[in-house]
């Protein structure tokens, strides 16, 4: 616990010094931002997103979107839509992929290994998803013999983001795991597929799942540990023991390829991972929460093409201010309803809440507002907070959004300077930082963890629907924690701030060039448009 806390205190920006970092960056021993198992049996998979038929709005109906097959083909669109690529830009000599899941400086430490029993084009096992290639690499067979679903392992490569961040990488580590998981679970609803973290499972276990525990496959600077293990299907997820059972003695084909020639160790993170490790049996408790009115209708873009036109925003008119009724919507997808990607996958009571800057939405003062994303999390704010806040309703907000007014107020300037000094936080039409329930680590060091996860699956709702409003946010892990906790008056053993983020109109850079994700594969002969199956009762995505 206390390596826990302790890291969280010495990896704070402050207004008068940063966190220690590299001071500069070594774009010699840039990390390789496409991990891949040279010797591993390689599965193509085919590109056929576009063929859902489903739109954004579809995915919050009551009846959802149509359940689909499980087979390579529908497995190929979850893992595109959730972890493959978005597109490629390029700027002069330089190029770089984006993905549907953003990550932190755009280094990607999150990995996806995918584990099946038999499906229609796709053998039993453990398999690692290739983003760069949209295949799979068959790491070892497994006689899995469950049905209904398939799990999704996510682990992480710390080294990805300490090359640029340093000490504070940890956090940003856990907040690309929150967003990988809510892209996960957006993408499964648009399958018509229920998804569920499986809390039970510790770490060894999934470690040993994903096979990320066998260090002689990984270099030695560069071990990739476990995060989160998601069930994706109806009916029950198997048992951790009896999955297990079925790797005894299983040959495991590959080896990580080196990431980069040269490295730099932060002692810190290593500490601090196996502090904040998660033992077996660990469970969240689930929550029973009130029903909820449907969300309101957002946009009838198909999911497909909303998921992938997703964009970090570099910049902001400064001017353009946002509809209420868009803005409520944001707001509202962010609180938790029952059966509801992404918030189904957590299935336990909401821990972290905005405090919103409000620069420009139509109809609503500019100042500090408070969205405490269950009932039971407004007295716990209020009592954390100052004293004198407002805490007023609002206007014309819908009668079950827990919208608060705490004062009203000019807070650009304050928005841009406690996001170190960035003008996208004061330029957009608003701004907001996540405070996370923080007294409950000292039992459970685990859910540190647990709560960037959930800062980072409020980063992705954000995203995506910001984009259904036909506008962008960016999500901002530089930010001044304690000069947060000071203006808010904040009992920071309480809550602690650990996430900013931030929605606008987007200024878009024309000296950036773009080209689609997968052009390379689909010059390749046309072989990835073309389905794995051609028996007339396979259905399609």
């Amino acid at each position: 616990m206390d390596s826990v806390l302790s890291y969280h205190e010495r990896s704070k920006h402050h207004l008068d010094r940063y966190a220690p970092g590299p001071g500069g960056l070594d774009w010699a021993s840039q990390p390789d931002p496409f991990r891949c198992y040279p010797g591993a049996p390689e599965l193509d998979l085919p590109l056929l997103t576009d063929e859902l038929p489903v739109c954004w709005d579809q995915l919050f109906a009551s009846d959802g979107a149509p359940q689909q097959v499980r087979n390579a083909d529908s497995l190929a669109c979850l893992l595109q839509l959730s972890l493959g690529l978005s597109a490629w830009k390029s700027y002069g000599e330089s190029r770089w992929a984006l993905r549907c899941n953003p990550s932190s400086g755009n280094l990607h430490p999150t990995e996806g290994y995918l584990i099946c029993p038999d499906l229609p084009g796709l053998p039993a096992g453990v398999h690692h998803y290739r983003p760069d290639r949209h295949c799979l690499e068959h790491r070892t067979a497994a006689a899995f013999a469950w049905s209904g679903g398939v799990l999704l392992a996510l682990t992480g490569i710390h080294w990805r983001e300490a090359w640029k961040y340093g000490m504070r990488a940890f956090r940003y580590c856990q907040h690309d795991c929150g967003h990988a998981l809510a892209a996960l679970s957006y993408a499964a609803a648009a399958l018509g597929w229920p998804t569920r973290l499986l809390s039970e499972w510790g770490d060894a276990e999934i470690a040993a799942l994903a096979g990320v525990d066998r260090a002689g496959d990984f270099p030695a600077a560069e071990p990739e540990v476990p995060e989160a293990l998601v069930w994706i299907g109806p009916g029950r997820a198997p048992a951790a023991a009896e999955v297990l059972a079925r790797l005894a003695g299983a040959k495991w084909a590959g080896r990580a390829k080196p990431l980069s020639g040269q490295h730099r160790d932060w002692p810190e993170i290593p500490a601090v991972a196996e502090a904040a490790r998660k033992p077996h049996g660990t469970a969240m408790a689930a929550e029973t929460t009130a029903p909820l009115p449907d969300l309101a209708p957002a946009s009838r873009q198909p999911v497909s093409q909303l998921i992938r036109a997703r964009r970090s925003a570099q910049a902001f008119d400064g001017v353009t201010a946002l509809g209420a009724q868009a803005f409520h919507r944001m707001l509202d997808a962010l609180l938790p309803r029952p059966g509801q990607a992404p918030w189904s996958l957590l299935n336990a009571a909401p821990c972290v809440h905005p405090v919103l800057f409000v620069h420009r939405v139509a109809g609503l003062e500019p100042g500090i507002y408070c969205l405490p994303r269950c009932p039971q999390a407004a007295a716990e704010l209020r009592r954390a907070m100052r004293p004198d806040w407002l805490w007023a309703q609002v206007p014309g907000c819908p009668d079950h959004l827990p919208l608060y007014l705490l004062a009203p107020m000019e807070v650009k300037p304050f928005a841009a300077t406690v996001s170190c000094h960035q003008a996208i936080a004061g330029d957009s039409a608003f701004a907001l930082a996540m405070l996370a329930r923080f007294d409950d680590i000292a039992q459970a060091p685990w859910l540190y963890r647990r709560r960037f996860w959930e800062a980072g699956m409020l980063g992705q709702v954000l995203y995506l629907e910001a984009a259904a409003s036909l506008v962008q946010g960016t999500g901002i892990g530089c930010y001044f924690d304690d000069a947060v906790h000071r203006a808010l008056g904040l009992d920071t053993g309480r809550f602690q701030d650990i996430y900013h983020f931030t929605v606008g109109r987007a200024v878009v850079d024309a000296r950036l060039r773009h080209e689609p994700a997968y052009a390379h594969l689909e010059a390749d002969g046309g072989r990835r448009n073309v389905r794995l199956r051609s028996s007339a009762d396979a259905i399609r995505c």
